[in-house]
């Protein structure tokens, strides 16, 4: 894996920034996203410590069924928009959010988005995290990690999105995200899916 002047990894189909969203906005967001009735993440039955919420689109991970569902709330829309610009895509092409609130020991284990979606950019809350990353290869894994600052965001395509696996690890102070996800090419768009 190649490295730059000094020594971080280079992970193709990564950008991110700091400061996308002021201290006030960060605010106005949290709030907007506990006022949303989040729920547990559900996995086959299993209950996760991170509470979600999702927007446009669903996964249900219980069925496998992926169907339209709320659209995505007006409070949210300026943001996909600023989103959408970061990651030269269109607003409306960002058809599904994701707000998840990662309290005390909360975190992510290691996935891949569906592969109904495509381009993932999220927005960082809170406490900052380490998002680590890792491609099986022969022998074992290549390994990397990113910070996630409070307020920044990051964009996912390419190889970063399809090649490598990322996860959270168990947070010790509380993290909000949102999460906007594109469709990936041939996944039909169904009527009121996304405003």
């Amino acid at each position: 894996m190649q490295s730059d002047l000094f020594d971080q990894p280079r992970l193709p189909g990564l950008v991110q920034a700091e400061d996308f969203v002021t201290p006030d906005e960060e605010q106005a967001l949290i709030a907007s996203i506990d006022a949303c009735g989040l729920s547990p993440f559900r996995f086959q039955g299993w209950l996760g410590k991170r509470l979600t919420a999702s927007f446009g689109w669903n996964y249900d991970f219980d069925t496998a069924r992926f169907a339209p569902t709320e659209p995505v709330p007006a409070w949210l829309l300026p943001l996909r928009a600023k989103g959408a610009q970061f990651a030269g895509l269109g607003a409306e092409d960002l058809v599904q959010a994701l707000l998840i609130r990662y309290d005390v020991g909360a975190g992510i284990g290691w996935h891949r988005d569906r592969p109904v979606f495509e381009h993932v950019v999220g927005i960082s809350l809170g406490a900052p995290a380490t998002m680590r990353f890792r491609r099986r290869r022969a022998g074992g894994f290549d390994r990397a990690a990113t910070e996630l600052p409070a307020r920044s965001i990051y964009h996912l395509s390419g190889e970063m999105r399809h090649k490598w696996e990322h996860s959270i690890a168990e947070m010790t102070l509380t993290r909000w995200s949102i999460t906007f996800r594109s469709l990936a090419a041939g996944v039909t768009r169904q009527p009121g899916a996304a405003r």
